[in-house]
């Protein structure tokens, strides 16, 4: 695996391109666009307490924004700085100082008066606290006497009984390893990560396709690709500096294709602010917009194969890569078949796009030599996401776009840790370096020198459902310990979280801020634990970017404002396992972070290298510059696979809407500001199709309640330039119309797209009275339809 070494940054021209201009208007004012400069302003005066430090982690640190890996101001794909809103959004977590006394042992139902984004700005957790059953508020507690609680707690539990879980806010590969080791150690294998809630189908369709778990190419792919389609990604509005790569690519000529449901405004026109030229003039990203229904995809790439085999017949080789799957797939009859089994009709109803337009693309591609496939969550919240993903591998073994120059699979990553967390161990599939499977568990026994548990741990919406399990089963949850997170704002159905969490025993949250979360109750304890953050980490550390770019993130000096009793997260669970079982506990002892890297470099032989990456600036690229290069697969056979997959059944009925989330001035569930700066939606916006909302005599702006069995949002009706029968809300206000218990059948993610009825305020409260949601009763449906 690996060959060929990614060749490093490329200049981009100096020439302007005024055809790519998207408004001869300087700085497109008058336009609705982010105001880039306004903010960077804003964001300079946020930090002006703490100004250098913040200065130095830009400069100095590796982003803990999103995935695209930039370290200080530099990346691997372009030459030059970039900076990007989303990066400048996330500093002031770094910088800020601690939360005042009086805010943080204020009347716990003050606190909950509090928004997400409002907690975080009271600042960080100052030091460990505590807050048992029927006390008003959070008490100062040692650390100490917080950790023997845990591991006191701990000793006295099954290991089936407690779980981990860490999300991706700036967690390094070293705290994501020590965190698996320990819960092994401990005996658990209820360990999880935010990729659960993202891109868990993306690992789990491509490594049955092509046998990787990770992107097969690189951003330096996209430049110079005859093509790249983004599908149910929109990455200008969430891994900003994309744009920028974007922006090389039309420069060399690369067609840029979208495919979502919404014609998303980023992706159509965006100023890109560390591009001179665009900054001024912005730039025409996409070259064409496919507006395929929510849960449709599957059936469009259907028709782009059903198109392709018609050329087939006509002129073999016309759109086929014979020779690439001759020498390097499997499955080709058994696709042709299932493929030419779909009926032109099914096709255009399911996906909702006409034949003649899916025909298009279809020629687009087949006619292209190069093309880089880019996916991210309008592909993976699905209940047949691994299905969506192993159709879109399909279109690439056909054509042969994989394991080469300009070509690959990538599914895009929205947190700047999150590649790496499955890739350590902190998952309950896997191990570091492979899957949970007795030759990998007994491979990684003798690196760590203890016996693995060998039950198959539980995911997290499965452990939060476990919460509410009688007592005595042995499933039940009792102890939850989280590495940052919010699931109230991330999992679906916010009411059923909230008593799940409430229902613990005892909670951890090791955390660098306060969430909602934090402030629910528990039967015993709620525990605080306040931890340091990638900057200030022990020993430095590092994390994984989409394109496998492993870079090292030293420790920045000089924060005036450091919170003192915070410790760096992977000291945290060694200081845990050492009361939990301390005759045992030098096996999994580290002295520092150097230490974590050699052991990591063993357990895991794909990151063989990050035992070397010691200052700012070092990084490698494990895997090399492609995946499965030349074609060979790192699959039994060495092949990559055909699968065969069906259209999904939605069960829509007449009337029904399709409802999917959206995001807008946020990081995940860090929402930054009330306004969407891209469409000037607001967060409870309901967006919508105009025809669609004239059947139902819906005026814009009105009120609007979307509805289904598992909940109710009232928003206001927004016109856009969506597909019909599709709406958008944004995440998380609009989870509670989120099905709980409902998951993918293989990588176990949460459905985030769900069938929903919409009416006016008005209409749907006068019926309110007669007519119980939850409980139909004939009668009463007729006469209130009457």
């Amino acid at each position: 695996m690996g060959k060929t070494k990614h060749t490093g940054p490329i200049k981009l021209p100096s020439m302007p391109a005024p055809e790519l201009w998207a408004s001869k208007v300087p700085f497109g004012l008058g336009k609705v666009k982010p105001k880039h400069i306004r903010e960077t302003m804003k964001v300079v005066w946020n930090n002006k307490d703490n100004l250098n430090y913040a200065k130095n982690i830009i400069t100095k640190g590796v982003c803990d924004g999103c995935a695209l890996g930039v370290a200080g101001l530099y990346d691997q794909t372009l030459a030059g700085p970039h900076v990007c809103t989303t990066r400048l959004n996330v500093l002031r977590l770094n910088t800020m100082p601690a939360m005042k006394e009086e805010i943080v042992h204020a009347d716990i139902d003050e606190l909950r008066q509090y928004t997400s984004a409002e907690l975080r700005e009271l600042g960080r957790v100052p030091y460990p606290l505590i807050r048992r059953p029927g006390e008003r508020r959070f008490s100062r507690i040692e650390w100490d006497e917080a950790m023997d609680m845990i591991a006191n707690k701990m000793k006295k539990l099954d290991p089936k009984n407690y779980g981990f879980f860490l999300t991706s806010r700036g967690i390094t590969n070293e705290s994501y390893y020590v965190a698996a080791k320990v819960a092994r150690f401990l005996g658990t294998n209820n360990i999880d990560n935010a990729s659960r809630i993202c891109h868990s189908p993306s690992k789990t369709a491509l490594k049955r396709s092509v046998g990787i778990g990770a992107s097969s190419c690189n951003y330096k792919d996209w430049i110079g690709s005859d093509v790249i389609v983004f599908w149910g990604s929109v990455a200008a509005n969430n891994q900003p500096v994309s744009t920028k790569y974007m922006y090389a690519a039309k420069r060399k000529g690369t067609k840029i294709v979208c495919i979502n449901p919404y014609r998303e405004p980023s992706m159509e026109k965006y100023w890109i602010p560390s591009v001179g030229e665009s900054a001024l003039f912005g730039t025409k990203l996409a070259d064409d917009f496919y507006q395929v229904n929510i849960g449709g995809d599957i059936a469009f790439m259907h028709g782009i194969m059903k198109h392709w085999f018609e050329m087939e017949e006509i002129k073999p080789g016309s759109a086929v890569d014979h020779h690439f799957v001759k020498e390097h797939v499997n499955g080709y009859e058994e696709v042709k078949v299932k493929v030419q089994e779909q009926s032109w009709d099914a096709i255009v109803e399911s996906a909702g796009v006409t034949k003649e337009r899916i025909g298009e693309l279809a020629e687009l591609l087949a006619h292209s030599k190069s093309g880089v496939f880019v996916w991210s969550l309008g592909l993976t919240m699905h209940t047949f996401a691994s299905d969506n993903i192993s159709q879109v591998a399909n279109l690439a073994l056909l054509r042969g776009f994989l394991g080469r120059e300009h070509c690959g699979v990538m599914p895009i990553r929205g947190h700047s840790s999150v590649q790496g967390s499955g890739e350590m161990g902190a998952d309950p599939f896997v191990l570091p370096g492979g899957d949970f499977e007795p030759t990998n568990i007994e491979r990684i026994e003798k690196i760590w020198n203890f016996e693995v548990p060998k039950w198959q741990g539980d995911v997290l919406g499965v452990s939060l459902e476990n919460c509410l399990l009688p007592d005595d089963h042995e499933r039940k949850i009792k102890m939850y310990y989280l590495s940052g997170g919010n699931f109230l704002e991330t999992m679906p159905d916010p009411t059923f979280v909230e008593k799940a969490l409430s229902e613990l025993e005892i909670r951890v949250h090791q955390d660098i801020i306060f969430n909602t979360s934090t402030l629910v109750d528990a039967k015993e304890a709620v525990i605080v634990l306040p931890a340091k953050t990638r900057y200030e980490q022990d020993g430095g550390g590092t994390s994984t970017s989409t394109e496998r770019m492993v870079y090292f993130s030293p420790t920045i000096e000089g924060n005036k404002q450091m919170v003192e009793e915070a410790r760096s997260e992977w000291k945290i669970y060694l200081d845990l396992a050492k009361r939990v079982k301390p005759d045992e506990a030098h096996l999994v002892d580290f002295k520092d972070g150097q230490a974590i890297r050699e052991e990591m470099a063993v357990a895991n032989p794909n990151y063989d290298g990050v035992q070397h990456l010691k200052k700012q600036g070092d990084v490698f690229q494990w895997g090399g510059a492609w995946l499965c290069e030349d074609g060979i697969c790192p699959t039994p056979d060495g092949k990559g696979n055909l699968i065969p997959v069906d259209i999904p059944d939605l069960n829509k009925v007449a009337g029904d809407f399709y409802v999917t989330t959206r995001r807008g001035k946020q990081f995940n569930s860090m929402v930054y500001s009330e306004h969407d700066p891209f469409n000037e939606a607001d967060r409870y916006d309901v967006l919508m199709n105009e025809e669609d909302a004239k059947n139902l005599s819906i005026a814009e702006r009105e009120l609007v309640v979307v509805y289904n069995q598992h909940g109710v949002f009232t928003g206001k009706a927004r016109f856009v330039d969506i597909a019909k029968g599709n709406l958008e809300v944004h995440f998380p206000e609009g989870n509670f119309l989120l099905p709980k218990g409902v998951y993918e059948k293989l990588a176990k993610i949460p459905s985030y797209n769900v069938a929903v009825k919409v009416e006016k305020a008005e209409r749907f409260n006068a019926r309110k009275d007669t007519q119980y949601l939850e409980k139909r009763i004939d009668d009463l449906e007729m006469s209130a339809e009457g």
